[in-house]
């Protein structure tokens, strides 16, 4: 096989392998996770392309008035939603990869 027609195999694949993950990335994006914290106080609905679609606070935690405890309850929520949709990718990433372990930097 010549140097060129490699060359053009692996041109295809590696185009193949982007519209995959083009096609990943926009599905990803239709599905949702939920993270939570404070036992369900605070609760974050993220899609699987890591964006926050909303923040629900438990009306109790509002009246308490600890903005601090507050604050730490939401980033602990949003970061819970983050991870899982991470895992939502990795696991998706798997299928496209063939389970190589590919860590294709500004994915997730």
């Amino acid at each position: 096989m010549s140097n060129r027609r490699m060359m053009g195999d692996l041109m295809r694949q590696a185009q193949a392998l982007q519209e995959k993950m083009a096609k990943l990335q926009e599905e990803a994006g239709r599905k949702t996770v939920e993270g939570s914290a404070g036992g369900g106080m605070v609760t974050v609905i993220a899609t699987g392309r890591q964006e926050i679609l909303s923040v629900k606070l438990d009306p109790e935690i509002v009246k308490a008035q600890d903005q601090e405890m507050l604050q730490d309850l939401i980033v602990a929520g949003v970061n819970d939603a983050l991870k899982k949709a991470q895992a939502i990718m990795a696991e998706e990433m798997k299928g496209v990869t063939g389970g190589l372990g590919l860590n294709i930097p500004g994915l997730f």
